[in-house]
């Protein structure tokens, strides 16, 4: 069975997740472009997993794998900026 290709979409928006620090609010959704109504739901849906995780807390992990797959649904260009170096970053 052969598989057919199809052209891939343009990306519906971009969202890049901030962590604040170590006071709540830890996060923070930011959005370059993107229609409002679906960036605000989907900051929505991001803060309702992360509200009260800091990075290091083992609960962060699970929640960012499924906010990653949120932003994949949504056709959304997704970053992190957890505030430390990029090697580090990838570990998580």
């Amino acid at each position: 069975m052969s598989q057919i290709e199809t052209p891939a979409e343009p990306p519906r928006g971009h969202v890049r997740v901030v962590y604040l620090g170590p006071v709540a609010p830890h996060w923070e959704v930011r959005s370059d472009f993107g229609e409002r109504s679906v960036i605000d739901d989907f900051r929505a849906r991001t803060q309702a997993r992360l509200l009260l995780l800091p990075p290091h807390d083992p609960q962060f992990r699970r929640n960012r794998e499924r906010v990653v797959r949120d932003a994949e649904r949504e056709n959304f260009v997704l970053e992190w900026d957890l505030g430390i170096p990029e090697e580090e970053d990838t570990a998580v």
